[in-house]
């Protein structure tokens, strides 16, 4: 841990090797952040975890899950029954991850319209663009 904050534009952050890429690497991928999120209020099983999420299939969830694993940041735990009964949970590092992934959630309900009405600007934009080609072509 360190003592203060870090300014990032007096570190090369963004180099192929460093941790701010790392970083935005595990919270980059889509489900990581859901998975991360769903797990927020204790332990899962993975059916649970994908009636909670909805839209993701067992197997996206399953890589998800070993991916978080391979980063520390969820822990597997299997219980020796019959049927095999497995949860996952944060871990400690994980949890740090709550309150970033909560940030862009905020700045996603304050400004997804936004993001919306740019996307839905530049599509229009693009088709009027693709119109007028195809009435040049045709002249």
């Amino acid at each position: 841990m360190r003592d203060g904050p870090v300014i990032l534009e007096d570190l090369h952050v963004f180099l192929a090797d460093c941790h701010a890429r790392l970083a935005f690497d595990l919270v980059g991928n889509t489900w990581n952040a859901v998975v991360v999120w769903a797990l927020r209020e204790g332990p899962r099983r993975p059916g649970d975890l994908r009636e909670r999420i909805g839209g993701i299939s067992a197997k996206v969830l399953t890589e998800t899950l070993r991916r978080l694993e391979y980063n520390g940041l969820v822990s597997r735990r299997a219980y020796p029954e019959a049927p095999p009964r497995v949860e996952y949970e944060l871990t400690d590092l994980g949890r740090t991850l709550l309150p970033l992934i909560g940030a862009f959630g905020e700045w996603a309900f304050d400004h997804g319209d936004a993001v919306l009405d740019a996307q839905d600007r530049a599509e229009n934009a693009r088709d009027r663009a693709g119109a007028a080609l195809d009435r040049a072509e045709h002249v």
